[in-house]
Formats: C-alpha cells, sequence, structure tokens
C-alpha cells in the first residue's frame, strides 16, 4: 500500500528541507549581477556569515557542491607531488583522498573502523615521524555523513601543533556548519570546507572555503592548475560587491535569509537544539535494542544518527518499507557500510514534532520489515524531549 496525503519526510542527512522563508527568499525576481544592488547584497552575505564559520577570515561562496569546495581547497593551497595526510573516517572522507589523489597528490591514508573519528594521537605519531615536513596538509572530515561520526577537530589541532609541525589544516564541515559548534578561528583551522543543503537549509549549489592567513599565504606558492576554484580573482571581485563569473543570485537571496534565521535563534541554540535531538534519537535506537553505529559518546554526530541493523537484516529493505508505508526517505548505508545500516537526519530546519513523527514512521517501518525491536523507542525519545522543556 501506497503512503497518500501529507508531507513528505526527507529525513536524510542532506539536502535538508528547505524553510518557507527561504524558498519565498529564493523566488525573488533575478537581479543584475553587476548593479548595486547585487553589490549591496554581496556586502550584507560575507560579513553575515563570518560568524557561522567562526572567523574573521575571508569566506570565499562558489556555485558548486561540497565536491568543488573540496578540489579549491587542495587546489589553492598544493603544489604537484604534495603529500597529503588523510584520515579515513567513512564514505566522504574516503571520496576527498580519492580526488586529492586525482589532482596528482600524494595521498597518505591512515586506515579506520568507520566507527570512529580521526584520532589525534595517531595524526600526531605520523606527523612526529616527518620531521622534515613533507607532509603539506592533514584533511579531516569534521562530522563524517556516512556513519554519524565527528571527529575532534580541537584536538587534532592541538596534536599537529605538539608535533610541531607545519602541515596546513583542512577540515569538511559540510554536515556540520550551522549544526555543530565549529570555530574556524579559534581551533586553528586553515582551510573550512562548507556546502549550503545541509545545517544552511538551502538547496544544494553553493560551496564555501574559509580561508585563514596561513592557507592565503600558502596560495602563492601553490602550483596545481587554477582557473574557476582560484580564491584571487574571487576575493578581489567581492571586495567590489561582485563575482568574477555569473554567481547563483537566486540561491544567494536564499543564503541571506538562511543566515537571518540562524541569527534570529542564536546559534548556541541552534547548536543545544541539534544535540538535544540527537541524544533522543539515540536513546530511541538504544531503547528498540538496535545499535548506534557511532562507537565513542564523544563522537556522537549531533546532525544524524546511524543506525547498525543486527546481522541477516537488510536496511535497504527497512527503507523501502518506511518510503513505501509513511512516505519518509531515509540515509542509505555508503561504501562498505552497504545494507547493514541506514540514517536518520536531523539536521537543518527541524523541531521537537518534526522529530516525534520521524522515529514513529521508524519504528512503526521496523517492526513491518520484520527487524526484531523491543517497544518504547518512540517514549524514550518523547521522555528525554519532555524534560529539556521542564
Amino acid at each position: 500500500m501506497a503512503a497518500s496525503g501529507g508531507r513528505h519526510f526527507l529525513q536524510i542527512p542532506g539536502p535538508t528541507n528547505v524553510p518557507d522563508r527561504v524558498l519565498r527568499a529564493i523566488a525573488a525576481p533575478t537581479i543584475d549581477h553587476r548593479g548595486p544592488e547585487f553589490a549591496a547584497l554581496v556586502g550584507e552575505l560575507l560579513p553575515a556569515l563570518a560568524p557561522v564559520f567562526g572567523t574573521d577570515d575571508p569566506v570565499v561562496i562558489y556555485p558548486a557542491s561540497g565536491t568543488g569546495a573540496w578540489e579549491a581547497a587542495l587546489a589553492n593551497t598544493m603544489r604537484p607531488g604534495d603529500r597529503v595526510l588523510m584520515y579515513e573516517t567513512g564514505h566522504f572522507a574516503s571520496l576527498w583522498a580519492q580526488l586529492a589523489s586525482r589532482l596528482g597528490l600524494q595521498v597518505e591514508v591512515i586506515p579506520g573502523d568507520w566507527r570512529h573519528g580521526a584520532d589525534p594521537e595517531a595524526i600526531s605519531a605520523r606527523l612526529a615521524a616527518d620531521p622534515a615536513g613533507a607532509i603539506r596538509a592533514v584533511c579531516v572530515v569534521h562530522n563524517e555523513t556516512s556513519t554519524g561520526v565527528t571527529s575532534r577537530v580541537p584536538e587534532i589541532r592541538a596534536a599537529i601543533d605538539a608535533a610541531r609541525h607545519p602541515a596546513l589544516l583542512l577540515v569538511d564541515t559540510i554536515s556540520s556548519l550551522a549544526s555543530i559548534d565549529y570555530r574556524h578561528s579559534e581551533w586553528g583551522v586553515d582551510v573550512t570546507v562548507a556546502g549550503s543543503q545541509k545545517g544552511l537549509m538551502l538547496p544544494p549549489g553553493l560551496s564555501f572555503n574559509a580561508i585563514s592567513e596561513k592557507a592565503l599565504a600558502a596560495r602563492s606558492s601553490a602550483g596545481l592548475p587554477l582557473s574557476y576554484w582560484d580564491w584571487l580573482p574571487v576575493l578581489e571581485s567581492n571586495a567590489k560587491g561582485a563575482f568574477p563569473y555569473t554567481p547563483a543570485t537566486n540561491l544567494l537571496y536564499g543564503l541571506r535569509e538562511a543566515l537571518r534565521m540562524l541569527e534570529e535563534e542564536g546559534l548556541p541554540a541552534v547548536f543545544a537544539r541539534h544535540q538535544r535531538h540527537a541524544a533522543a534519537t539515540r536513546a530511541a535506537v538504544l531503547a528498540w535494542g538496535l545499535e548506534v553505529l557511532c562507537a565513542d559518546e564523544r563522537e556522537h554526530s549531533g546532525s544524524l544518527t546511524a543506525v547498525l541493523l543486527p546481522a541477516g537484516y537488510d536496511a535497504d529493505q527497512v527503507r523501502r518499507v518506511i518510503l513505501e508505508r509513511f512516505d519518509m526517505s531515509l540515509g542509505s548505508g555508503l561504501g562498505r557500510l552497504g545494507s547493514t545500516v541506514f540514517r536518520i537526519g536531523h539536521l537543518g530546519h527541524f523541531n521537537d514534532l518534526s522529530l516525534a513523527g520521524t522515529l514513529s514512521g521508524v519504528q512503526m517501518g521496523l517492526r513491518l520489515a520484520g527487524v526484531p525491536i523491543k517497544p518504547g523507542g518512540v517514549d524514550a525519545a518523547l521522555e528525554l524531549l519532555g524534560e529539556a522543556h521542564t
């Protein structure tokens, strides 16, 4: 029986639900991207982005997906044949490593089990074994979207400093920015990579690089081919209220509205809301007798929860049942996780009642798919949510 009536529940970890306010902003008439009205828009957007990244460093906006921002971060800072150290925390960390290899970089990967974040001690040990400074950059995914694991970036920065190593620190925040506490400058990050379609509550189509002074200095000696991704023409044009290419004007309207929404709620409240929803989701998973994929309590994601099914049960079948019966989309298992996990997205434009509906659909779907669960998962989540309002 197919689901009918009501709205679709889009509970993948991105793209996320786009608020009506943002949709209405995007629907405004397109303006001349070389005129004074657009220049005023750019002059408003760039300062408003800074607090979201936790920096006063420049932020470059690209009409691109997060993959473009990955490439831009490397292409602007690396030379042909440079060595980069990457930590395999999951599917997206692996994809970033593959991209780096295709750019002609020497990629060294520290293997991981996909249940833990990047290990600061392992990074420190590898850097300590590189006294000549051959490793040009350390690349880390802050929140691994495939696993629901958040790496401890401040500890990684401390590990690099403890090794007295000059490597740049490049961090992917595609599924954590504006959802999980992040501080580009305070944590000593050199390039922060981000995308529009998750915590920023926009459709896909914008990506970002926040750039430290050290990273900008590295740009002067970088030697990889650069054109579209070059920071310098963007920064020069931004200073005049423009871009060196046709920008995604209507998405920038939406970005302005999304930033206003984040400011109205306040970033500390935004982060607390995401942590509350994450904790309630984990409470439901544990009450069902299932397992959260993330194995370290310090690294639980505020953006999504990956649920590990018992051996012999197919997570893709569970997702199919939930989609067909309740019109709700959940995230699939990616890479080597395959059909062993499904992912519940709880980020972006999302509230307590949305989570209650989401978890109700998951609980009913698990039962219909024949997965043995204990009753009470939704109740456990509701109890935790209720405590937050007493």
